[in-house]
């Protein structure tokens, strides 16, 4: 027994020693490598920079979302690279393509109008940019200059030069501000609206003018906080739109022709037409009911040129007097249809404003065949025929009541609660959910701004909302600096469209299946918020993220905000298309399921595909 108490006691003691020995020695390993010496925080780094970490707070992406948790074995699928398309292409407008244009009616401008390539004929490479290509201008400057290298098409300075729309010196476009209707300059003109209209007091916020040109009159309204939404057709005024988006003006390609514009009713505060050659007193004045659909009750319509001055200017448009004292007197007898009231013509220019509510003028319907529309979803717009027919407004108690409510003046306009929810006018949404939908964006864009610190410095002046829902996202960003197109999909349970626009925004509606109504290179960055969740089994991811490479600027940002299992697969299709990428965790934590995608489109040239 003595001798097994003596065992135990060594043994005892042994087990010490070495328990102390290996403490002691951890606690040095641990002091060495914090002082430095050891290399610890080098690896970290050498690690975190091959890897692409994002270093934020509770990042720990692969331990709690696993790629082989996936469904479809997702994760495992290998995307080949995406090759440059030709030069040919550098222009190219998948769904307003000239040589596809010239197959349809001319009738009503039906060719004109978007037709999209079938899937068998849709590209998959990525669209060049031009030789020589350079980063635009920053706004304002970008306002008066283009870099020639990024729009090198000079027609429009022989076709328009005593017109002063574009002038081309040296490797740059000028642009004085002028216009078919306004050559001494959109200053002037716009001051002679101001003299009529309340352009500089915040009552008119969202403006739609109607066969843009270069989009001057929607550049120099900006001086009065006026957001315009210019469009023009893409014709033999090559590159108009083009022009206006480099300029950093908001524009697409549209026209209109025979189908609704792709708004909701009731969203602007003024609508222009200056010598758009639109034949308003054609087609028993539907252009003018459409125009009347998406007018603001109070609204402003304002119309110059032909046949507007005909006593004086007739020798100059060549035409007889007859003819244009005909056309006028059409223009007026709808007018007069719509209940708008004409408060000015001066100097060449027409000033009518629309109806408060329908309580306020009985409709004056001479033709029988003229009634009300019957529209079982006011928003429902995307490819549908125009009608000659008169949209109703909302019922009021009063005549003097301003159907659909009455909006503040902007920038107040912003934050208050805009009509259609105060009035339970959109499905699913109150005043308690569209406060708290500010607030969570407001969140989510600081939470932005740590990792892309350029976010509201002016480095992106065009920005892209895919899925705007309310216009949160453009709200917490409101600058001088940056516009936001707020696209509503189509395919969205709920339209929100009206909201934005009451909040003093512009947006429009699209369907992400089909290519974007504009030119290759036109917006800074693109923000998608569950785009892609959205269109799961309704087009190919491919068709959304190359068409999202082609209307993006090289060197472009882009934020992609969704769940993990379709990030992981946008993210393999976006290193495809030679972006640069980097995935992080919700700003709330790694636990929360959805993920954001932050992306740079490299800068590269046909020349050198590697590059």
């Amino acid at each position: 027994m003595a001798r097994n108490l003596t065992e135990n006691r060594t043994r005892n003691t042994l087990i010490i020693v070495v328990v102390f020995g290996l403490c002691s020695f951890f606690y040095l390993l641990g002091a060495w490598q914090r002082s430095g010496s050891g290399g610890g925080d080098k690896i970290q780094n050498w690690v975190n920079e091959q890897t692409k970490c994002a270093q934020l707070p509770n990042l720990n992406f692969e331990t709690h979302h696993r790629v082989s948790d996936l469904p479809n074995n997702t994760g495992s699928s290998k995307i080949e690279p995406f090759e440059a398309c030709d030069e040919q292409y550098t222009d190219y407008t998948p769904c307003e393509e000239q040589k596809r244009a010239m197959t349809f009616p001319r009738d009503n401008m039906i060719y004109r109008e978007r037709h999209c390539p079938p899937d068998k004929e849709k590209l998959y490479c990525l669209i060049p940019a031009p030789k020589g290509y350079v980063a635009p201008f920053r706004w304002p400057k970008s306002r008066d200059f283009v870099p020639y290298a990024n729009v090198p098409h000079k027609s429009l300075t022989v076709e328009k030069a005593i017109q002063n729309w574009v002038h081309y010196e040296g490797n740059v476009f000028r642009f004085p501000g002028g216009g078919t209707q306004f050559p001494q300059g959109a200053d002037t003109y716009i001051d002679q609206l101001a003299s009529v209209i309340p352009v500089a007091e915040g009552k008119v916020r969202t403006a739609l003018d109607t066969g843009c040109g270069v989009a001057s009159l929607g550049a120099y309204l900006l001086k009065k906080n006026v957001l315009t939404m210019s469009f023009a057709p893409r014709d033999n005024h090559e590159a108009q739109v083009q022009f206006a988006l480099e300029r950093g003006v908001p524009a697409y390609i549209g026209v209109l022709g025979s189908i609704k514009l792709p708004f909701p009713s009731r969203v602007f505060d003024m609508a222009h037409c200056s010598r758009c050659l639109i034949p308003w007193g054609g087609n028993d004045g539907m252009y003018m009911m459409e125009v009347d659909r998406v007018l603001r009750p109070g609204g402003y319509w304002v119309l110059s040129g032909p046949p507007i001055g005909w006593k004086i200017h007739y020798k100059g448009w060549q035409r007889t007097k007859e003819d244009l004292q005909n056309e006028q007197r059409k223009i007026e007898q709808f007018a007069e249809l719509l209940c708008w009231k004409k408060i000015s013509e001066k100097d060449g220019i027409a000033i009518w404003r629309k109806r408060l509510n329908d309580k306020s003028c009985s409709m004056k319907q001479d033709k029988p065949k003229i009634g009300k529309c019957k529209l079982a979803n006011d928003n429902d717009v995307w490819y549908k025929k125009m009608e000659v027919c008169i949209t109703p407004l909302p019922e009021v108690n009063s005549v003097s009541e301003i159907a659909g409510g009455q909006l503040e003046p902007f920038p107040k306009r912003l934050k208050t609660v805009p009509p259609r929810i105060t009035l339970g006018s959109v499905p699913g949404f109150s005043v308690q959910s569209y406060e708290e939908d500010n607030k969570l964006w407001q969140k989510h864009v600081e939470a932005y701004k740590k990792i892309n610190n350029l976010l509201d410095t002016g480095r992106y002046r065009n920005i892209m909302d895919m899925n705007a829902g309310l216009g949160s996202f453009a709200a917490a960003l409101e600058s001088p600096k940056l516009w936001v197109m707020n696209v509503i999909p189509t395919v969205a349970n709920t339209s929100t469209l009206g909201v934005i626009y009451e909040r003093g925004l512009i947006g429009i509606y699209h369907d992400w299946c089909e290519g974007f109504s504009t030119y290759p290179r036109t917006y800074d960055l693109i923000h998608s918020n569950t785009i892609f969740s959205l269109y799961q089994n309704k087009c190919k991811f491919e068709d959304i993220l190359l068409e999202m490479d082609r209307i993006l600027r090289p060197e472009g940002a882009v934020i992609i905000r969704d769940k993990v299992d379709a990030l992981v697969k946008v993210e393999k299709i976006a290193n495809a298309m030679r972006w640069k990428t980097r995935l992080a965790d919700h700003e709330s934590g790694p636990h929360v399921p959805e993920k954001i995608l932050f992306a740079v489109k490299r800068d590269w040239v046909v020349a050198n595909k590697s590059s």
